[in-house]
């Protein structure tokens, strides 16, 4: 956090040193990205990433496509629009926030985005099937992603029975914990833990992780067994 000196924002171990919440999913023929935060164009760079075919977003918030604008140093070398599934509300936003990449005239070397409207019906990007998932970040709707074995929410406090049936029999997932104490918008560590339990998913990363959650290794050492803290440059083979 911004000008914090507390034992988290000053700590030397790098699993502390955390961007924006994101994830990129890759098969033998697709890279997508989960979100393209403020941090997107440094997470990009940092990651070594070539090419990216197509961005998925959660939620319309600034932490989540912030960085959408760098996406057309992607377009320079592929020649090709960006594909960008996203809901009607997020796409919205989108184009308010980067209005000139949507401009019948557009001026020269501008962000070139090709729009595709998701909803709760799943889809394929490039060949990665994708299955959405409705959460709740208070009372704005937040979609989660489920990959095969894999799924992926955050920005959540509250999951509705019907969609947590979608994330049953995942192998890993990774979920939103803000900080232990409750939050207002955000799965605390203990309320987090609860959505895992009942789930009985064997593998768990929890993510968006606040300062105020404490030192990643202190609190990886209170985790129940199955349950891990994510961190930067994660990589998870499912």
């Amino acid at each position: 956090m911004i000008a914090c000196e507390c034992a988290v924002c000053t700590s030397t171990d790098k699993k502390d040193n955390r961007l924006r919440s994101s994830i990129m999913v890759q098969s033998e023929k697709t890279t997508l990205v989960v979100d393209s935060g403020p941090d997107f164009r440094y997470q990009m760079l940092r990651a070594k990433v070539k090419h990216l075919d197509a961005i998925i977003y959660t939620h319309a918030h600034k932490d989540h496509v912030a960085g959408l604008d760098d996406v057309r140093a992607f377009n320079f070398f592929t020649q090709e629009p960006m594909q960008v599934y996203a809901s009607d509300m997020t796409q919205e936003v989108i184009i308010r926030e980067f209005p000139y990449a949507f401009y019948e005239s557009k001026y020269p070397g501008v962000p070139d985005i090709q729009l595709n409207t998701i909803a709760l019906e799943p889809f394929v990007a490039g060949d990665i099937p994708v299955t959405p998932i409705m959460v709740w970040h208070l009372k704005m709707p937040v979609l989660g992603f489920r990959f095969g074995r894999f799924t992926y929410i955050t920005d959540a406090n509250r999951i509705e029975d019907s969609e947590l049936e979608k994330i049953r029999g995942s192998e890993v997932l990774v979920l939103n914990s803000l900080r232990k104490e409750k939050h207002i918008s955000h799965y605390s560590l203990s309320e987090s833990i609860e959505v895992v339990k009942s789930l009985q998913i064997p593998q768990c990363y929890f993510t968006h992780l606040s300062h105020q959650m404490g030192l990643h290794a202190e609190v990886e050492a209170e985790l129940p067994n199955g349950i891990n803290l994510a961190y930067d440059g994660l990589v998870i083979n499912v």
